[in-house]
């Protein structure tokens, strides 16, 4: 049963996940400013100037990071719930299957979506 939790948590240290966590909730916190500021700021966007934006490096960076803190994000968020509320204790022996289930579905379209979004950002 030990295995299973250590393969399935994402850093296999509650604080190394915590800190992760509040890290990621600035870079995207920041990701979300920026983009609102350039929103309010260009107030007759259109489809160039956002492509221009989109396509400098940086920006192109600053995407792939925010997509990639969405991930482990969220990742740690539903690893959280799903061990404190997918438990031997409430749902019985099929707990640990159920749990595991749900990880791996959750890796599953994770990875679809850090592959997705690559290929959108880099062009792949």
């Amino acid at each position: 049963m030990g295995v299973i939790t250590n393969i399935t948590s994402f850093s296999r240290n509650g604080l190394s996940d915590w800190l992760l966590q509040r890290v990621t909730a600035v870079i995207i916190t920041v990701y979300i400013c920026f983009v609102t500021f350039y929103f309010l700021a260009q107030p007759n966007l259109d489809y160039d100037q956002w492509r221009n934006l989109n396509g400098l490096f940086s920006m192109k960076v600053l995407n792939v990071l925010t997509v990639v803190s969405i991930a482990i994000h969220s990742w740690i968020g539903l690893w959280g719930v799903l061990t404190d509320y997918v438990t031997v204790r409430l749902l019985g022996p099929k707990a640990t299957f159920l749990r595991v289930l749900f990880q791996i579905g959750m890796i599953t379209i994770t990875l679809i979506y850090l592959i997705w979004a690559l290929d959108i950002v880099w062009g792949i």
